[in-house]
C-alpha cells in the first residue's frame, strides 16, 4: 500500500522535461512565482503547437514571434540560438523564462545591453566585427518595410565602425558597446515588453494574435 501511495506521489508531481520550480526562477529574475506559474501556461501553449513533446522547437518560436514557422532570417535565427542557453535545439522551460526576464521592464539597461552585444557577436568572439554588423542591419530591415540597397548598408556599418571604434581595431568590444549604448539609449528600447510587468493578467499580444490554437 505505501509503494503504491509513493508511486502515485511520483506520478503527480512528475513535470515535463526542462521544467524549474517556479521559486528558483522568481529567486533569479524579477518575476513573481505567480508570473512564473502564468509563463508555464504560456509555454505549454506554444510547445505543442507544432510539435506536441513539451518543449519550444524553433518553428514553434518563429511562429508565435513572426508568425511564420519556416521563414529564414539570421536575426530569427540568433533569437532562438539566445534562447536555446544548452544548445540542444530546443528551449525548456527554464530557459524561456530566463531569456523573457532579460525583456522584462524590471531587468537592468547592463543586462539588456550585454544580451544585444552576444546577438550581434555571431562567432561569439567577445567582439563585434564589421561582417558581422552588416549581416545584423541587414537581417533587422528585413524584419520591416524599410528596403536599403547593399551600398547604403556599407554606409552605416563604414559610418558606425568610425563612431563606435575608438581604439581603431578594426572591431567593437563590449566597452565600446556600452558606451554607444549610452549615447544612444534607444539601440534598447526593443529590448523592453511593458506587459512582462502584468503576464498573470495578459499573456504577451504576439502570442494571442498567433496562429497558435489551443
Amino acid at each position: 500500500m505505501l509503494a503504491f501511495v509513493k508511486c502515485f506521489s511520483l506520478k503527480r508531481t512528475k513535470h515535463p522535461r526542462g521544467y524549474e520550480d517556479p521559486h528558483v526562477l522568481a529567486s533569479e529574475t524579477p518575476f513573481t512565482v505567480n508570473e512564473i506559474e502564468a509563463l508555464h501556461d504560456l509555454y505549454k501553449k506554444l510547445s505543442t503547437s507544432i510539435i506536441d513533446d513539451g518543449l519550444i522547437h524553433k518553428e514553434e518560436l518563429l511562429l508565435a514571434l513572426f508568425r511564420n514557422s519556416s521563414m529564414q532570417n539570421l536575426f530569427a535565427d540568433r533569437v532562438f540560438y539566445m534562447f536555446d542557453r544548452k544548445r540542444n535545439g530546443v528551449i525548456e522551460f527554464g530557459e524561456f523564462v530566463r531569456s523573457l526576464s532579460i525583456f522584462h521592464p524590471y531587468t537592468p539597461e547592463h543586462e539588456k545591453s550585454a544580451f544585444m552585444f552576444k546577438l550581434f557577436d555571431l562567432h561569439g568572439t567577445g567582439f563585434i566585427e564589421p561582417h558581422e554588423l552588416k549581416k545584423m542591419v541587414g537581417a533587422l530591415l528585413g524584419e520591416t518595410d524599410l528596403e536599403l540597397s547593399e551600398e547604403s548598408i556599407e554606409a552605416i556599418v563604414e559610418q558606425t565602425m568610425l563612431e563606435v571604434d575608438t581604439n581603431k581595431d578594426g572591431k567593437i568590444d563590449e566597452e565600446e558597446w556600452k558606451e554607444l549604448v549610452a549615447k544612444n539609449p534607444s539601440i534598447l528600447k526593443n529590448m523592453t515588453l511593458p506587459y512582462l510587468k502584468e503576464v498573470t493578467l495578459a499573456f504577451p499580444s504576439f502570442v494571442l494574435d498567433s496562429e497558435v490554437e489551443d
